[in-house]
């Protein structure tokens, strides 16, 4: 099942953080995201471009009520002209595969 058609997980603290292997399979989903490393906690960034604030603003509100349905949040930057988006798990200062879903749901917001 295609990952932006899976449902987010509970997570707690102690859950396993995707592999390193099962992460380069899951990076092939979501094509323009990057792995990023911050403050030595592995993280999906990607960076959506837009015409104005105006359309990037409403873009961050659509991803926020997208990670408020499942109450998992990500970190979302709204600049003029574009939005950058980072999901991580924070309970487990990782990945899991709910960032693997959630990037790929984001990515449907764009129509």
């Amino acid at each position: 099942m295609r990952l932006s058609q899976q449902n987010c997980e509970a997570c707690r603290a102690g859950a396993p953080k995707v592999s390193n292997q099962d992460a380069v399979v899951l990076m092939a989903q979501i094509p323009h995201w990057a792995l990023v490393e911050n403050n030595r906690i592995m993280q999906l960034q990607r960076v959506y471009s837009f015409k104005n604030f105006k359309l990037a603003l409403a873009f961050s509100n659509q991803v926020g009520d997208l990670a408020e349905a499942v109450f998992h949040h990500p970190s979302i930057l709204t600049e003029w002209g574009k939005v950058t988006v980072t999901w991580w798990t924070h309970t487990i200062h990782g990945l899991h595969h709910n960032d693997f879903i959630m990037a790929a749901k984001t990515d449907t917001l764009l129509g």
